[in-house]
């Protein structure tokens, strides 16, 4: 089994914003394994399906971003799922715009989301996928960046990005 977990916040304001880019990464995969998000357990959305004989189910926590790992240290109990069988994908600041990339480890490096995740399941040890959404220009502060809509001008490359994140996720659940 394994659990994929997009961060972002749950408020329909934030939905285009660089904060949630894990939204958008697990609902384009949600998409091309045609599922919806139609149940709330562990206080987030879920979707659940099977690729190739595995359950899977995808999340997005509604507990807002800070308590991410309040959700998803539910969801690896209910499902009884270790942290190897976690994915979680989400925006980086420390990356690139546009860029993807995978790690099976690592720390929570700026990203609140994953902070409160590692210290909720007490480990750094699950792979993730992470969407470079790049720094903020100058003289704009953080919070105020990842919180904008990602503008119109660059929503074709975003998306091809979120594409991309989405068949990293698919190619981590497939591979053994």
């Amino acid at each position: 089994m394994k659990i994929v977990v997009g961060l972002g916040n749950c408020e329909p304001k934030y939905a285009h914003t660089h904060h949630n880019m894990g939204f958008l990464v697990v609902e384009c995969l949600a998409s091309k394994l045609d599922v919806k998000f139609k149940t709330r357990e562990c206080d987030s959305l879920i979707a659940k399906t099977y690729i190739g004989g595995e359950p899977i189910v995808l999340a997005e926590p509604q507990t807002y971003m800070n308590l991410s790992g309040v959700a998803v240290k539910q969801l690896l109990a209910k499902y009884k799922c270790a942290s190897k069988d976690l994915i979680v994908t989400y925006d980086d600041i420390d990356l690139p715009r546009y860029s993807v990339r995978v790690r099976q480890k690592g720390s929570a490096g700026t990203h609140n989301g994953m902070r409160s995740i590692i210290e909720s399941i007490a480990t750094e040890d699950f792979p993730r996928v992470r969407v470079g959404i790049g720094r903020p220009p100058s003289g704009v502060p953080l919070v105020d960046f990842v919180l904008a809509e990602v503008p119109s001008a660059d929503r074709a490359k975003m998306n091809d990005t979120i594409v991309a994140a989405s068949e990293e996720i698919y190619k981590l659940i497939c591979l053994p």
